[in-house]
């Protein structure tokens, strides 16, 4: 890629400002942005000022676009000097931007880079004719038809070394030349043509309610003497060779009999039965375990307090009297309760006491 650098002072123009016509048409490109959002324009504006000054942009040309949108130089100039679209030096009457990103590159844009090379000599510089310069861009955008270039505003596409000398021959003698591909390649379909979606009648719109005319003439076959054969035939056939019916299909052949109320209704017994009577008034037995009896009441109690021995103390407090409150937290076991307590002697007794098992006796780190 070539530095994006404005063309030497020599080459520069004095000044530079939009022609009557070009004014108006950038008047109405500024207009269709909201008030405070001019700046959208820049880009339209430089192209235009580009197209008027043969095909590339002076300092004066951008100059003169941040004036009219109201930006500081240094933003356009930005602008300018980021896309390539824009030339900042001057260039010939056909400027040939040449694809070279990794696509084009494969399929064969270094030849066509070499073959420009030995014809027009380094980017940037014009010939002595004055009709051709080129520039290596980045992707342009015709990936399926690589490699190719554009020349001014067109794309030439699938090019080849000879197949460029050729076009660049014919524009400069003035002759008519063919943009796009340049072997007969239609948009970006395959090379040799496409291969897939080759019945017009799938996309011209002439299969177009074609599936009622189907069923139209399914009809009328229906009503035809082959037809109504046809119908009888198949008749005659099912009613000679039944298909056999599968009522239990997908399900057990063999089923077990159900002994439920409404099957004994259905054949006219009791909805319940006699040994099911019985059962529900013998209260002897549980429901949940008939074979086992309920043991009384006592014989329970006196089974689970004998559980609860073997598990543990039972306690000597009869059932009757509510249970002591428990010793307040921090008083030894050892202290009577109803004697008083001196406390100039509360220390050494405390010392002296049994230890007590409660949490807050035991003695922390730096007493």
């Amino acid at each position: 890629m070539a530095n994006r650098r404005l063309a030497p002072a020599a080459e520069q123009p004095a000044s530079f400002a939009f022609s009557p016509e070009n004014a108006d048409w950038a008047k109405g490109q500024i207009e269709k942005y909201p008030e405070g959002r001019q700046a959208s324009a820049v880009i339209p504006l430089l192209w235009k000022a580009q197209e008027q000054n043969g095909g590339w942009l002076p300092q004066k040309a951008i100059e003169a676009v941040a004036d009219e949108l109201g930006m500081p130089h240094i933003r356009v100039l930005e602008v300018a000097t980021f896309y390539t679209m824009f030339a900042l030096e001057p260039v010939g009457r056909f400027w040939i931007q040449l694809c070279g990103t990794v696509p084009c590159d494969s399929c064969g844009a270094r030849e066509l880079k070499d073959y420009l090379h030995h014809r027009l000599g380094a980017p940037g510089h014009v010939s002595a004719d004055g009709n051709f310069s080129w520039l290596e861009v980045e992707c342009l955008g015709a990936c399926c038809n690589a490699p190719m270039a554009q020349i001014n505003q067109d794309y030439y596409e699938d090019l080849t070394p000879d197949l460029l000398g050729k076009l660049m021959d014919d524009l400069a003698a003035g002759r008519p030349v063919k943009i796009g591909s340049q072997v007969g390649r239609t948009s970006s379909e395959p090379l040799g043509g496409a291969d897939t979606l080759a019945d017009t009648s799938l996309f011209d719109g002439s299969r177009v309610g074609a599936w009622r005319k189907r069923f139209e003439e399914k009809e009328a076959e229906g009503d035809s003497e082959q037809g109504k054969a046809e119908a009888a035939s198949s008749e005659q056939r099912a009613a000679a060779e039944p298909k056999p019916a599968r009522p239990d299909a997908g399900r057990a052949v063999e089923t077990p009999a159900t002994d439920a109320p409404a099957q004994r209704t259905a054949v006219g017994e009791s909805p319940i039965k006699a040994s099911d009577k019985v059962d529900a008034a013998d209260g002897t037995k549980s429901t949940t375990a008939p074979a086992s009896p309920t043991a009384p009441a006592p014989v329970t109690i006196a089974k689970s307090e004998a559980a609860g021995a073997e598990a543990g103390t039972q306690s000597s407090l009869p059932r009757n009297e509510p249970p002591p409150q428990p010793v307040a937290s921090g008083i030894s076991a050892d202290v009577d309760d109803a004697q008083p307590v001196d406390t100039k002697d509360s220390a050494s007794k405390t010392l002296t006491a049994k230890p007590s098992t409660s949490r807050s006796s035991i003695p922390r780190k730096g007493n």
